[in-house]
Parts: C-alpha cells; structure tokens; sequence
C-alpha cells in the first residue's frame, strides 16, 4: 500500500486510530478537521512515529461548496490521493432532538447530507482515475431504527444504503467502496451514554478498518461480532421491538 489517504474528520478517535494503522503500512496522510490545531499534533505525532509524511489543512463538513477544493489541496500537497476515508459524524442530544426540530435536522445533515456532498466529489475524482477506494464510516444504529438513536441511526441507515449504490456504480471503474459499522466505540461520542455494552477500544477498530480494505470486503461490522448481533436484531418482530428501550 503506497498512496496517500485523504482523512475526513481526522481528529475523531476512530479516524486517528485508523491513521495511525495506515501510516504504519507506509501511507501517506493528508489529515482534514475544523481544529488545525489539533490536526497539527497529531499530524507531528504521526510523522514521527512512523516516519511518513503527513500534511493537515482545514475542513468544514457543513461548508458544502467548499467541498471539492479539499480534494485539490490534498493532492497538492501529497501528489496522488489513493483513497478516502469519511470518518465525521454527530450523534446529537438525545434531550433535545427528541422534541427539537433543529437538532434532529442537525444530525441528519451531519451524518447523511454533508456525507453525500464530499462521497459526490471524492466518487468523480476516482471514476476518472479509474482506482481508489472509499471508506464510509457508518454504523451498526443504521440496520434498525431504536428508540435510543433513531435520528442518527435513520441517518446512517441512509449512508450505507448510499455506500451501497455508489459501490455499484464505481466498481466497473476499479474504485472499491467500503462500509464500515462499528459498534460501540470507547470515544467522547458514547461517553456517559446508557445502556452501552461489548465497547471496543478505538485502536482495535482502526486497526479493522484497514484489514477489512486490505481484505476486499465490502461491507465490514467492527468488532465482528455485531454482524450477527445485527442479523438477530433486525428479525426482531416489531410488536416485540417497539416495547424495548435499546
């Protein structure tokens, strides 16, 4: 594995996890958040650590038309971008979407809309290149609508279903698509929320993502285990579903 990797919302937990598994196979980074000050350390520590190069810039995932030149500036800067991974996300106030128009929204276009818009460039830029790869960070929330998170999970029900077109649409083309769903994940997301059970460290789930790219999979449940955790809540009958508060 030789190019560089464009990062979207390089300063997540999950998403430095995964950097850090790419950079010590030997990838170039081009690491991409709203904190460039954060981004700068970690960049430092990157480089460091595994003796690769590693470039920052800015990112706004809510600055729609300022999407496109994200992908100019890393290829500037790094030469030849390989791949993407879209790693921002918003799981939103449970206190406040629940009777807050503006919240709920908030967490649909974070996670689904502002999504699409950056997949829409980074999809044309490998159809011409004929090469690459996408990874989408999704989640295990999107397989089934729960009382718990239904906005988020209904927002990122839809990216995988969009993940799923576009990795039709781009494999005649040679750019592979991945879908990752994590489960729950040791990161400031999740912390204090209920009911949150099997937590993955972010290590472990980093490191998985990049073995599921390594290993040609398209869709990747990580740990692996919720796949069939998954499997059992989706047969679920919805007279049972509706009366559990998961």
């Amino acid at each position: 594995m030789k190019g560089g990797v464009l990062i979207l919302g390089a300063t997540s937990a999950i998403a430095r996890a995964a950097a850090a598994a790419f950079a010590a196979r030997g990838r170039s980074l081009y690491l991409a958040a709203r904190d460039t000050d954060e981004l700068a350390r970690t960049a430092s520590d990157l480089a460091i650590r595994y003796g690769v190069d590693v470039a920052f810039g800015p990112f706004d995932a809510d600055d729609l038309p300022g999407h496109a030149k994200i992908l100019e500036d890393a290829e500037a800067r790094m030469g030849r971008i390989d791949g993407v991974l879209l790693a921002f996300g918003l799981l939103g106030d449970r206190g406040k979407w629940t009777r807050e128009v503006d919240e709920a929204l908030r967490i649909i276009q974070v996670n689904f809309t502002d999504a699409v818009s950056i997949l829409v460039h980074c999809a044309a830029y490998f159809e011409r290149r004929r090469s690459g790869f996408i990874i989408g960070l999704s989640s295990v929330a999107g397989d089934r609508g729960r009382r718990s998170n239904y906005p988020y999970g209904a927002a990122k029900g839809a990216l995988s279903l969009y993940l799923q077109g576009l990795r039709g649409r781009l494999h005649p083309a040679g750019v592979r698509v991945l879908t990752v769903k994590p489960g729950f994940v040791d990161t400031p997301m999740i912390y204090g929320l209920p009911g949150t059970f099997l937590v993955a460290s972010p290590q472990r789930v980093g490191e998985a993502v990049v073995r599921a790219l390594e290993r040609g999979k398209d869709v990747a449940y990580v740990p692996w285990f919720w796949r069939p955790i998954m499997a059992i809540v989706k047969l679920l009958p919805e007279a049972l579903a509706k009366r559990l508060d998961f």
